[in-house]
């Protein structure tokens, strides 16, 4: 299994995450990643009938965005917020966005 592409936190830029977050589904992927330290890829199920290659290409990109951290433990894919990157770079930028999909 090959490491999936993830931006430095320098690279993670304003637009690239406000497009990530323009769809309704990568938003409630977003909150219910508020709520844990990190999920696996196969515990979003609460999201309805979507695809697996569809939940595939919102988590790609999130994670591209730098939104999320992808993290592979043997064949397991876990996904969290990169919360201090976020801050870091746009501070107070995520939580209202939380808040609003809450």
């Amino acid at each position: 299994m090959r490491t999936p592409t993830q931006p430095t936190r320098r690279q993670i830029t304003l637009a690239g995450v406000m497009h990530s977050l323009s769809d309704p589904t990568r938003i409630e992927i977003v909150r219910m990643l508020a709520d844990v330290p990190e999920r696996s890829c196969g515990d979003f199920h609460d999201l309805g009938q979507i695809t697996v290659a569809t939940l595939s290409h919102h988590l790609r990109v999130l994670r591209e965005a730098g939104v999320t951290n992808t993290r592979i433990e043997g064949r397991n894919r876990y996904v969290s917020l990169r919360r201090d990157d976020l801050e870091a770079r746009f501070p107070g930028v995520l939580e209202p966005i939380i808040a609003a999909a809450a």
